[in-house]
């Protein structure tokens, strides 16, 4: 499984982006976080979604702003961010894992996606 991250790109502070994970083949199962990167910081899980959506969970510095969804039929994840803050400026990436039922740790995952670059301007 290959996954790509889009979506990214220049925004100013408050608006609305949607980044978007795409798998090369069928998820099959897998649950699907999206984890940030900003320089000179450690890795930061955004959210979680299950393969049946009925695992959500936030990191809580974007609860309430960001949405996470899926379309297992396009083999597509969403991340929906609304109210961008310039804190939000990272690189995202997207992993999945057949296996885990839900985690916040980016090195558990099996499949890693490059990133999509999100810049936030105040």
């Amino acid at each position: 499984v290959q996954l790509q991250a889009s979506g990214g790109g220049l925004v100013q502070e408050g608006a609305s982006l949607k980044l978007s994970c795409e798998s090369s083949r069928s998820f099959g199962g897998s649950g699907v976080g999206w984890f940030r990167q900003a320089p000179r910081k450690d890795r930061e899980f955004v959210a979680f979604i299950s393969w049946r959506s009925t695992i959500i969970d936030y990191g809580d510095s974007v609860k309430g702003r960001f949405t996470i969804s899926r379309d297992n039929a396009k083999n597509t994840v969403y991340l929906q961010m609304n109210n961008l803050r310039p804190e939000d400026t990272a690189v995202y990436y997207c992993a999945a894992d057949t296996v885990l039922a839900h985690s916040r740790d980016f090195e558990k995952y099996n499949y890693k996606g490059q990133g999509t670059l999100v810049t936030v301007s105040s």
